[in-house]
């Protein structure tokens, strides 16, 4: 009786989490990013959106930070020194908590939690494993800690959509890593179906919703993250 309260729990906040987000989606203003003056931005002290203060409100769980803040903490990172979008990160319990609907037992739920604080630590922005820590603590019954990192996906996930519509080349979303194109359409309760690149910079994702029925698909832009890719590491190209 206690794992079905638990498991409705998890599935209740689920959906509260989808409504909210589908009504906080609504209300966005979607917008081109200015990324040359996000970073010059970001780059100065006298800037209320200088970067080591955005990250240090970020960290410290701030729930007062804002769209424009997290537009330009998302955003702004790929200008920062540890930018890498292709970090490779390997993890023991090979377990998606954004789809599958198996119960985590306790000890998963511990080895969950070390490791995507671990994760977390050194990439701010892993929101896979920002997902998977959200769902091990709500399993745990640690509500409030949940609902801290839910917010703060929430308003990543929202930075992402802020930059355009998705429908098209001109109207691309965003993204600074590969994988959150990913996390973001899986949250939005759709499965990818198949993903393909076209020249120069763009990535077009197909998706199924939860019946298996074709949905089209969504463009994201990832020229800015190679150009930051290829400037600190040019043997790649």
């Amino acid at each position: 009786m206690q794992n079905l309260r638990i498991l409705a729990s998890i599935i209740l906040s689920t959906l509260i989490w989808l409504c909210a987000y589908a009504q906080g989606v609504s209300k966005l203003k979607r917008e081109k990013p200015d990324l040359e003056k996000i970073r010059l931005e970001t780059l100065d002290s006298k800037s209320p959106y200088y970067y080591p203060r955005l990250m240090q409100e970020f960290q410290r769980n701030d729930t007062l930070m804002k769209i424009d803040k997290y537009r330009h903490l998302y955003l702004g990172y790929m200008f920062q020194e540890d930018y890498n979008p292709y970090r490779s990160s390997q993890r023991d319990i090979q377990y998606d908590v954004v789809n599958s609907k198996r119960k985590l037992t306790r000890q998963e739920c511990d080895s969950v939690i070390a490791y995507a604080e671990k994760a977390l630590a050194d990439n701010p922005f892993n929101l896979g494993e920002m997902v998977m820590l959200i769902n091990a603590l709500r399993e745990k019954g640690k509500t409030n800690l949940a609902n801290i990192w839910q917010y703060k996906l929430n308003y990543l996930l929202m930075a992402i959509v802020s930059t355009g519509t998705g429908e098209d080349e001109e109207n691309a979303w965003y993204v600074i890593e590969p994988q959150h194109e990913y996390v973001l359409l899986n949250m939005m309760d759709y499965t990818v179906s198949d993903h393909v690149f076209y020249d120069p910079c763009y990535e077009y994702i197909t998706v199924k919703d939860s019946k298996g029925k074709d949905k089209g698909g969504f463009y994201f832009n990832i020229g800015p993250l190679l150009k930051e890719y290829y400037r600190k590491h040019p043997d790649e190209l």
